[in-house]
């Protein structure tokens, strides 16, 4: 590759449609989650399925993991192109299906094939961005995926009530399937060709990870739905978290459970980071709404806020590139999410004014924004063609675990301490979660001797981006 091509850019003509194609359907996954999120009520009401609303957002996430290990081995065997094909394929099938529904239970199933397609869809676009990019221009490619979050973020909640308000909510649904495929056409230039590869005779199919998968999702659910059984709930929490573990193991690179440097430990604070600010995150809003009477639109800026500064650090770190080093990069985010944390907590504890847990929260998303575009570029760094799948997935899945363990062991924490403080005690629970974190973003840096490699070497080094 040119240095003319490789220096026009993401927007380069190279690139172009590429580049909007794959952030087109980064924003589409973004918006639905977050429009689902402000209609669900008023879909639960319409179809009597109050006891099925968690596990409208539970089921997404699990079988997400299932898709994000399929696509990961499918690419690795025979490239993006057709895992990519196949998972936007599902997630317009699940959301034909949820907006068709007519009853809870029909609508849940569209939920979890629409999770299985956006579970694989990810990991489909990040082997697609190691194939199509050259390593300088990872940066910028991901923080462009990351700023795709951005507008969903704004205007996603007032748009789907809108839509829901002046005509149904299955129009939410629906409404999407017919911006998806258009931007799905947009990719298919760069992926084409790309579905015969010499690596499908040398990678086997994984199909232990697949069934190791499947428990993961099952655990996951288990721990999201923990909390709605009573008396046992706590029992349950522990055998899901145990075999959520266990199944994990055989998922990522060898190591990451025990912090090993370089890639292990790349999914290991991905992991962590996923988990201290989406399992505090969640609660801000309560506690505002709660404790300072905040309306649920205004509460809700606070998180456009954090938004906002994740996409700016994102653009920030595209811009400075080598410029900044990908373990610096991560040690300030990991510490600024640190930070912010521990800043709404000691406003939940003495009762601070609520301008503190909003400047903290703005922090804790320029700390992620500076994290998440370094851990991508770093996975891929790390990566051979022939486990690019794999550890896309890996970080993946370690994205997600880590928000569902601590979403679900939040859930537990904050029902314990109702009578009390359950805001701090929150908090305090993600803020230990981070300040692990903060002491684990040192070890993404590999030793100098270490050789790049995937899964199965001892030891795992960085590559830097020329």
């Amino acid at each position: 590759m040119t240095s003319d091509t490789s220096t026009a850019g993401i927007l380069g003509r190279q690139y172009l449609l590429a580049t909007v194609g794959a952030c087109a359907l980064v924003f589409l996954s973004a918006f639905e989650s977050l429009a689902v999120t402000t209609i669900m009520p008023l879909v639960s009401r319409d179809l009597d399925g109050a006891s099925l609303y968690a596990l409208a957002f539970a089921g997404p996430l699990a079988t997400g993991v299932m898709g994000m290990v399929a696509a990961g081995n499918w690419s690795d065997r025979r490239g993006p192109a057709a895992p990519l094909y196949s998972s936007v394929a599902l997630f317009v099938a699940g959301l034909l299906i949820a907006g068709m529904a007519g009853s809870m239970e029909i609508l849940v199933l569209g939920r979890l094939v629409q999770g299985l397609g956006g579970g694989a869809m990810t990991v489909a676009l990040y082997v697609l961005v190691a194939r199509v990019y050259p390593p300088e221009l990872h940066p910028k490619i991901f923080a462009a995926f990351a700023a795709s979050w951005v507008v969903p973020s704004l205007v996603g909640p007032f748009a789907a009530g809108v839509v829901a308000q002046l005509s149904s909510w299955h129009w939410v649904f629906l409404g999407v399937v017919g911006l998806v495929v258009p931007a799905l056409l947009m990719v298919v230039p760069a992926v084409r060709g790309m579905d015969s590869e010499p690596a499908a005779e040398t990678v086997p199919w994984a199909f232990g990870r697949m069934g190791w998968a499947a428990l993961a999702a099952i655990a996951v659910l288990g721990l999201n739905l923990s909390a709605e059984v009573p008396g046992v709930g706590g029992v349950i929490a522990v055998v899901a978290l145990v075999l959520a573990l266990m199944a994990v193991r055989p998922l990522v690179p060898r190591g990451t459970l025990t912090a090993r440097r370089g890639l292990p430990s790349v999914i290991l604070v991905r992991g962590l980071a996923s988990a201290a600010f989406f399992g505090a995150e969640v609660y801000l809003p309560y506690l505002l709404t709660e404790r300072y009477s905040f309306t649920p639109t205004f509460a809700g800026l606070t998180l456009t806020g954090a938004a906002l500064a994740w996409a700016g650090a994102s653009a920030i770190q595209g811009r400075l590139g080598t410029r900044l080093a990908d373990d610096l990069a991560i040690r300030i985010g990991a510490s600024l999410v640190l930070v912010a944390i521990v800043m709404t907590l000691v406003t939940a504890t003495f009762a601070l004014s609520p301008a503190v847990a909003i400047a903290g929260w703005i922090l804790a998303g320029g700390g992620m924004g500076l994290m998440y575009p370094r851990l991508s570029v770093m996975t891929l760094a790390l990566s051979t063609e022939e486990n690019q799948g794999f550890n896309s997935a890996a970080m993946s899945i370690s994205d997600s675990l880590g928000g569902a363990l601590s979403l679900a062991a939040t859930g537990l924490v904050f029902a314990a301490f109702t009578t009390t403080n359950p805001f701090a005690a929150v908090f305090a629970l993600t803020a230990i979660i981070a300040v692990v974190g903060v002491a684990m973003a040192p070890r993404v840096a590999a030793r100098a001797a270490a050789t790049k490699s995937g899964r199965a070497e001892p030891e795992l080094s960085l590559t830097q981006p020329n």
